[in-house]
């Protein structure tokens, strides 16, 4: 396919497109909406989409809920969410070939169905980012101070909020410096992430060899059985933990337009990370599980006292003297994935201003270290202020905010699938490949998300889910749906205001309009389907 209509929302030349709200004019030094274009390689921007899932710290927030869940069954259950992370990263890679906009998810659904539907979108990925942010910071602050003398004044709840703060403002101030000191931090963070896995991986396995593991257990291949689980709410939850642990690889989507050859390097990173990360989590999975057992006491992975921090109960037995190593692998992917979810974050609410969704303040962009300045700040103060307050009211509901986050992933990613379907629905019977990756799996993913989500609601619901009753129902239900209302609310009140009535009425962003991006050369700018890959 060629011609004018062959890719929708093409880059459009810096002379021909007008200057929006908060964004460079076409004469400006930079193009687009003034951010850094051509800065990160597919190495950076892979490096950008691992670091922001926090792989070791994912692993221990999820991975004894996972197994509480469905016990042996825990590999099959990352590998089942798997498939729809995977189906949605090919919604992402078709989307930003067409549209390569560092709103993503905002800048796609308004596309596909209009302005409030695409706000949502927006908001979704917004408001998962400040509530992981308020976590993150909290499991930074603690394992700080567990190095620490006897590791008691990790219990200081004062003193790790305070650390917590501390940590935000800082990831925050790195990345309003400029992606290229953002990039070149994520390099040493994951490496020291991948480093501590392989330690906990080779020295399990030596000692499952050796038979000096305490509760060494064969590997079985009813793990790997999808037949094999017995409660299906269980099984439910369990994929919605997963799906969590996942989260996060689209952030090298929201740098596309300071990625090189923005319209395939940011999609081939997407489906890289998830593969990595799925061979990551099986991998670590199973040989924890092999090394401890399933036991329900001591270091087995059902034990209920472990569930909150598995490798906190495994890094002596595994790595004696060199548990330190372990440590310091959580403090540092948190740290790391808090300026991740920063980075993505801010740019979606930029482009947000940009098209008139937001106020315009929050599109300024700084015009020395070239990044979206007010919306990084805004990021950080409020995810600062959400973690304060939670951590007032109590840290049960802190929990709880964190459970609910697998509401918002899948109803952002869901929405981000639907729209690839809709958005591309002409062009998917010209070949095998377009109905497959442009209809077909996205479509699949956007279904299993659906389900996900609705199932996860209803379970939700009941008193005893999660650690607090809120009107008298599950604290994480209110906490869950009542975010994604607040954004309703939000976006009514928005609404109501003269600057975002173009937005609104469909007129400064629709299925037509040439997105505001870098210019490029000829060689990115051509038809999608007529030569690239």
């Amino acid at each position: 396919m060629s011609g004018p209509d062959a890719s929708p929302g093409r880059v459009p030349t810096s002379s021909s497109r007008p200057a929006a709200p908060g964004a460079p004019g076409p004469d400006s030094p930079s193009a687009g909406k003034g951010l850094a274009a051509g800065t990160l390689g597919l190495w950076g921007s892979t490096v950008i989409g691992l670091a922001s899932t926090a792989p070791v710290y994912s692993l221990v927030a999820t991975l004894g809920f996972v197994v509480a869940a469905v016990g042996a069954q825990a590999p099959i259950a990352f590998i089942v969410a798997f498939i729809p992370m995977l189906f949605i990263a090919f919604a992402y890679r078709e989307l930003n070939r067409a549209v390569p906009d560092c709103g993503t998810t905002f800048t796609w659904v308004t596309k596909a169905f209009g302005p409030r539907v695409g706000w949502m979108g927006g908001w979704g990925v917004a408001i998962a980012g400040i509530v992981v942010l308020a976590n993150l910071s909290q499991i930074a602050g603690q394992y700080t101070w567990l190095m620490v003398g006897d590791g008691s004044l990790a219990e200081n709840v004062p003193l790790v909020t305070a650390t917590g703060v501390v940590f935000i403002a800082l990831m925050t101030w790195i990345s309003y410096r400029g992606l290229e000191l953002g990039e070149r931090v994520q390099n040493v963070l994951l490496g020291v992430q991948y480093v501590a896995l392989a330690l906990f991986v080779v020295v399990a396995l030596y000692k499952i060899a050796t038979g000096d593991a305490p509760n060494a257990t064969p590997v079985e291949w009813s793990w790997f059985d999808p037949t094999a689980f017995t409660d299906w709410s269980g099984f439910v939850e369990a994929v919605l933990l997963a799906l969590f642990i996942y989260w996060g690889w689209d952030a090298c989507l929201a740098l596309t337009e300071e990625t090189k050859d923005p319209q395939r390097t940011p999609g081939r990173a997407a489906v890289l990370s998830t593969a990595i990360l799925l061979v990551t989590y099986v991998g670590v999975t199973v040989v924890a599980m092999s090394f401890a057992g399933l036991g329900s006491t001591g270091i087995g992975l059902a034990n209920e006292a472990n569930a909150d921090d598995v490798f906190f109960a495994l890094k002596d037995p595994v790595l004696g003297p060199l548990s330190v190593v372990l440590v310091i692998s959580v403090l540092v992917s948190a740290v790391s994935s808090t300026q991740t979810t920063i980075l993505p974050t801010a740019r979606g609410t930029l482009a947000m201003a940009v098209y008139g969704a937001l106020p315009a303040r929050f599109g300024r962009v700084h015009p020395r270290f070239r990044t979206p300045s007010f919306s990084t700040f805004v990021m950080g103060v409020v995810a600062i202020v959400f973690y304060v307050v939670m951590t007032l009211v109590s840290a049960n509901v802190l929990q709880d905010s964190i459970l609910s986050l697998g509401l918002a992933i899948a109803f952002y990613y869901g929405l981000t699938g639907y729209a690839c379907v809709w958005y591309f629905r002409r062009e998917l019977t010209s070949s095998w490949q377009a109905f497959l990756f442009k209809g077909l799996l996205p479509l699949l993913g956007a279904l299993m998300l659906t389900y996900a989500f609705v199932q996860s609601v209803v379970d939700m619901l009941a008193p005893d889910y999660g650690y607090t009753v809120l009107l008298g129902i599950g604290g994480t239900f209110v906490i869950g749906i009542g975010s994604l209302l607040l954004g309703a609310v939000l976006m009514v009140v928005w609404s109501a205001f003269a600057e975002s009535r173009p937005f609104f009425r469909g007129e400064s962003l629709n299925r037509d309009t040439e997105v505001l991006v870098p210019d490029e050369p000829e060689i990115y700018t051509r038809s999608i389907d007529g030569g690239l890959a």
